[in-house]
């Protein structure tokens, strides 16, 4: 850490109860929209940009407030529902940098609204790559730049109308230091030696893009691990599917509407009558309870499903299995992914950085259980180029990772 940063440390934090300027008005109409653009085009610098969605609350995870920060231009809190897009705020933007905190949590309902950095610098990220133990935004701008900020709001349901005043607080205050903090990163990651490794991390989020829907998203519901035969794992599916179904329709988070354990317990018990799902507390809230015929004519069609429609016992896999049963189906894949963890740690522990961020977990899996037929670094070097890695990650951990794989 560096003789400033260690200064920020010692001192004092003071509580940040008030943005500098204000909590500004929402924007809400195309006329204060316009005086958005003009004012954002008059600053200068990175943006700080933040959105604040209703996870756990609604059924989409989209933008239902964005901050906006820019020197020369002050803060800006847009609500995007009154609005068919944002492409115009992305169109002044354009070639400005974009300082957001845990950026591939925003950039999809970023992306929602037409809203796409053309590059970005995350805070996050940044301070994970410089071996920052805490990295969420109030630890960090309590560390680095002396200020404490309370995040009271940060699970709050923001689809809620009218945002009561201390979330708007709130709200402004997270996008308040965020261009502070970014120069402050900035310089500690120079100090380091990683500015040119963060930058292709930013480089590789700026062009990321949504992933692909999962195959079979009904395999996630938590419990699932107690569910035994494809009958029951049927059960599971057609409630996941019922419940999603209905959750899409009233806009809702569908842990709203029945939890994820009372499917599972439902598949493992097949109530066949009102009376037995009740007897799952799950099913005693309102949504349960209103839709009592939804989830019994779920539960009917897995028990008249024929077999042949029957789900696989064993998930669907794209890639290597669960690790824990690399040790009876191939022993030496488990024996190659110990030492290959190893080798990823130790690089870690000496470049100051979680493993996750050297090389990711799933890279290093992929190398272990497949590693290439001619073992060598160049070719360990392709390989973890054609799975996603940088190339400041080949560059540091192929020749370690190729030694792993030879052992």
């Amino acid at each position: 850490m560096s003789e400033d940063h260690t200064e920020a440390e010692a001192a004092d934090p003071v509580l940040l109860t008030e943005p500098r300027d204000g909590v500004p008005e929402v924007v809400a109409d195309d006329t204060a929209l316009e005086a958005v653009l003009d004012a954002l085009t008059a600053g200068s610098g990175p943006v700080a940009v933040d959105a604040e969605r209703a996870s756990g609350f609604r059924y989409l995870p989209r933008a239902y407030l964005i901050q906006l920060r820019r020197n020369g231009s002050g803060t800006f809190m847009i609500d995007p529902t009154r609005f068919d897009d944002l492409t115009g705020v992305g169109r002044v933007l354009s070639g400005t940098e974009w300082i957001l905190h845990a950026a591939s949590q925003d950039l999809a309902c970023l992306a929602e609204v037409g809203m796409r950095p053309s590059s970005l610098f995350d805070t996050e990220l940044a301070a994970r790559l410089c071996g920052m133990e805490r990295v969420g935004l109030a630890a960090l701008t309590e560390r680095l730049l002396g200020y404490r900020l309370e995040k009271h709001h940060s699970a709050a349901d923001w689809s809620t109308r009218p945002l009561p005043a201390d979330w708007l607080k709130y709200a402004a205050l997270d996008v308040e230091l965020l261009i502070d903090l970014r120069d402050r990163l900035d310089a500690e990651l120079r100090a380091q030696g990683k500015r040119d490794w963060a930058a292709e991390e930013f480089e590789a989020l700026t062009a990321s893009r949504p992933a692909e829907p999962r195959k079979e998203p009904w395999r996630r519901t938590s419990g699932i691990h107690r569910v035994r035969g494809a009958r029951a794992l049927a059960r599971v599916r057609e409630l996941w599917l019922a419940r999603d179904e209905l959750a899409r329709s009233l806009d809702k988070a569908p842990s709203k509407i029945v939890p994820d354990p009372a499917i599972s317990d439902a598949a493992i018990a097949d109530p066949s009558d009102a009376a037995g799902l009740l007897a799952i507390p799950g099913f005693q809230r309102r949504h349960g309870r209103a839709n009592m015929k939804r989830w019994l004519a779920a539960l009917a069609r897995a028990r008249d499903a024929a077999s042949g429609e029957l789900p696989s016992v064993t998930p669907l896999h794209d890639g290597p299995p669960a690790t824990h049963r690399w040790a009876s189906r191939d022993p030496e894949a488990a024996a190659r992914l110990k030492r290959a963890r190893h080798a990823v740690l130790e690089l870690a522990e000496e470049h100051l950085m979680p493993a996750e961020n050297l090389i990711a977990p799933a890279i290093v899996r992929g190398l272990a259980w497949q590693p290439p037929a001619e073992l060598s670094v160049d070719r360990v070097r392709e390989a973890m180029a054609a799975a996603g890695a940088r190339q400041w990650q080949v560059s540091l951990a192929a020749t370690a990772l190729t030694e792993a794989l030879a052992d």
